[in-house]
């Protein structure tokens, strides 16, 4: 009897040292989507460089309201300018995508300007993110990747996508896990360093 496919689906990818493309380095993508036609994640470990969520919203002509001044991520290198938020699931919307893990719903996800107006008015999800751009792999393209050692795959904790220190992220996912994968979370960032 064949087995079923392990779609990752509300998992952690987590970037192995040795990563082949440098746009991945120690990067954390929250997995969204996959089945057997492809793959689609958000990056939550990396904050994009001079965007604030409040200027995103002025850029959309969203006036940004109470919507708090925070840093939008960076998703991923697929269509960097196209807006996406990893929220909690206590809000959905007309396109909210939930994602379960192992226990249940974990996150959801949502692409369209709705969620950007309900946090501005204070009517949004509890907790969130936003992020431009996604990570994304074709058929067998993931799963060809974790085979070469390139991708780590962890369970996401209810906190991970809300941490308050996404540079820290991948290493304190890392240091969760038991065994040889451990060591590298307790390197040095800097391989100058002691």
């Amino acid at each position: 009897m064949p087995s079923q496919p392990t779609f990752l689906s509300g998992k952690l990818l987590l970037a192995m040292p040795g990563m082949a493309d440098p746009r991945f380095e120690r990067a954390v993508i929250a997995m969204c989507v996959h089945d057997e036609n492809g793959a689609i994640g958000i990056g939550i470990g990396h904050k994009r460089a001079g965007i604030n969520f409040r200027g995103l919203l002025k850029q959309l002509e969203i006036d940004p309201g109470e919507a708090p001044d925070c840093a939008v991520h960076h998703g991923g290198p697929v269509e960097p300018g196209r807006g996406f938020v990893l929220h909690s699931t206590d809000w959905g919307g007309q396109d909210t995508l939930h994602v379960a893990g192992p226990k249940g719903e974990i996150f959801a996800m949502t692409g369209t300007i709705d969620v950007l107006k309900a946090i501005a008015e204070g009517k949004g999800p509890s907790r969130w993110i936003a992020a431009l751009g996604y990570a994304g792999w074709g058929e067998g393209q993931l799963e060809g990747e974790i085979v070469q050692a390139s991708w780590f795959v962890v369970d996401a904790e209810p906190g991970d996508a809300w941490t308050r220190d996404p540079s820290g992220l991948w290493r304190a996912v890392l240091r969760r896990q038991r065994g040889r994968v451990k060591l590298f979370a307790d390197c040095p960032t800097d391989p100058t360093t002691n």
